[in-house]
């Protein structure tokens, strides 16, 4: 039996139809992408934590749809570790043993330090809305968030790019990433 090949572009792959002047629009929603300003808990006492989580409780309490999202904003280096640790245990040589040691203690360096680089990201979906329910929807979803003790702002179209990046993996150092997709991929049907 032979297998067709249909060629796509990872755009609609992904279901990715543009960007829009409120943010991204796929083959089903629009969305609208707040980034919010991460707080360090691991300083605040046990009472402000508290607080944090309640304000957060009355968020999604007013504007029950909105999704939240948490990524890393910089690299992951498990697949290095995981490489290198393999090499250490093969490798012979104890020159190269040392150095593959070093290596594995620079990445945990550098790993633990990035530890809390991560961003936070409101998303508010919408689905067939008129430009002018949008425009009211997303002046609400603002209001409440910022109302809750909450400092986000709508991500413009290059952090909106930077954000796809990160969450695919693909640009880890906030790279800028071209409007269109040029390369296409084959999809086997």
């Amino acid at each position: 039996m032979t297998m067709a090949k249909k060629k796509n572009s990872v755009q609609k792959l992904i279901g990715f139809d543009a960007f829009t002047k409120n943010g991204i629009k796929t083959d089903r929603f629009e969305f609208v992408i707040f980034h919010v300003e991460p707080v360090n808990i691991s300083v605040l006492p046990p009472e402000v934590i508290e607080a944090k989580i309640h304000d957060l409780t009355l968020v999604l309490g007013v504007i029950p749809e909105l999704e939240i999202m948490a990524l890393d904003s910089c690299e992951c280096f498990d697949d290095n570790k995981i490489f290198l640790q393999k090499r250490l245990r093969e490798e012979r040589s104890e020159a190269v043993r040392k150095l593959l040691e070093a290596d594995l203690k620079f990445l945990d360096e550098i790993q633990l330090g990035m530890s809390t680089a991560r961003e936070f990201l409101f998303i508010y979906r919408f689905h067939r809305e008129k430009e002018e329910q949008i425009f009211t929807l997303i002046n609400r979803v603002s209001k409440a968030i910022s109302d809750h003790g909450f400092m986000a702002k709508r991500l413009s179209k290059s952090e909106l790019k930077r954000m796809i990046a990160l969450y695919f993996g693909s640009s880890v150092t906030g790279d800028e990433i071209p409007d269109t997709d040029i390369q296409e991929v084959e999809d086997i049907v």
